[in-house]
């Protein structure tokens, strides 16, 4: 079997992704262990053509175009030239891309292609309650159309997409996003007294600005208090860094607290693990996720996680028992829970473990990647 993935943020050192570049890392790297072959392929970090093989996974990186209102057709176009190459070398059974990705991928009809359901336009439109853009939401249509299949990342990511894009009756899969457990294990490390580690881009929807709303009511109990944020940043529409607004904007009301807030900046995926196993608490305030990894991959380290209460929270997170939710748009809230795990250490460490031992059985690549490949197996009607 062969299997293609479509992404531009597959994690190349030195350059930030997202959570669906570590996703395809992940189970890419998994997928070749069981002797099915994998490529991805996706536009370049910089502006040439680059081809290598890391951990039995072929990546091909493209040279991605600059020319003013058609590098956008121009990069289909290369990302399409690629997969017919591929193709001819070594066919391909199944095309995976996230919801726009098919949108003007012609379709080779030996091959199955398969949305999964990361989080489309559409459905953070309905989300972060703002207006569906025209333009991309007639590319997720056209995208869907053409899907032969769709895996979703939970419940809520599918329920919520449905109500704007059909489905048309093709295989659907719910499938969770598999959690790397040889890097997100318990480690045997001093915790860091009082310290919030906060990791994700850092953005509005990640709930950073009501964390460092938050911050002020935990250090007025715990002097001791830092809070720690990892991720890259976000730019605005204009170009303008998020990140310099809240330091701009929201630290200047810390007052003196606020030399114990630290911004890391974006770092390597592998020294996640280390950065969460030093941390008294993981808080990710999200205001909306369609599964979101940083949560589950804490709990995965037995540490205790407070996570949102809304979207696809409840799927990961039994409130109390194995990590805490939030209302991620009221800061007192977070405050709270953060309060009570400083305040009932042994209680947070309980439930940590719990976390930890749930997790390892719903999310452990073995599990989820079995899942994947019967659901794949399915659609081409192969035997591995």
């Amino acid at each position: 079997m062969h299997i293609c993935f479509i992404t531009h943020e597959y994690p190349k050192s030195g350059f930030p992704h997202g959570g669906l570049g570590s996703f395809v890392k992940t189970i890419g790297e998994a997928l070749v262990t069981k002797g099915i072959r994998v490529s991805v392929v996706g536009m370049n970090y910089t502006s040439c053509y680059e081809e290598t093989t890391a951990s039995g996974v072929s990546v091909y990186r493209l040279k991605r175009s600059t020319v003013k209102g058609l590098s956008w057709w121009l990069n289909f176009k290369a990302v399409t030239a690629k997969i017919n190459e591929i193709h001819k070398l070594h066919p391909i059974d199944i095309v995976e891309t996230a919801e726009l990705g098919l949108a003007f991928l012609p379709k080779i009809k030996e091959i199955k292609y398969v949305i999964r359901l990361h989080g489309g336009h559409h459905f953070f439109a309905e989300a972060e309650n703002r207006g569906v853009n025209w333009w991309k939401g007639f590319q997720e249509r056209r995208s869907f159309a053409k899907a032969d299949a769709f895996i979703a990342v939970s419940k809520y990511v599918k329920t919520h997409t449905e109500k704007y894009l059909s489905y048309r009756n093709k295989p659907l899969g719910y499938i969770f996003n598999p959690i790397n457990t040889d890097l997100f294990h318990p480690i045997a490390v001093p915790t860091v007294p009082f310290q919030i580690v906060f990791a994700g881009t850092v953005c509005e929807k990640k709930g950073v600005r009501q964390l460092l709303q938050a911050f002020p009511l935990v250090k007025e109990q715990f002097p001791a208090a830092t809070l720690d944020i990892y991720g890259r940043d976000w730019l605005f529409p204009d170009g303008s860094s998020y990140r310099q607004m809240l330091m701009e904007k929201e630290l200047p009301k810390l007052g003196d607290f606020a030399t114990s807030v630290h911004f890391h900046g974006a770092i390597a995926f592998e020294s996640l693990p280390s950065k969460y196993a030093q941390a008294n608490v993981c808080v990710f305030p999200s205001h909306m996720e369609t599964l979101g990894l940083v949560a589950p991959e804490a709990m995965a380290m037995g540490k205790p996680v407070i996570f949102t209460d809304r979207g696809p929270g409840p799927e990961i997170i039994t409130d109390t028992v194995t990590g805490l939710l939030c209302n991620p748009l009221d800061s007192q809230d977070i405050a709270e829970k953060i309060l009570w795990v400083f305040e009932h250490e042994a209680l947070a460490s309980e439930m940590g473990e719990k976390a930890s031992r749930e997790i390892s059985s719903r999310f452990a690549v073995d599990a989820v990647l079995n899942k994947n490949i019967d659901f794949f197996k399915s659609l081409i009607g192969k035997k591995i």
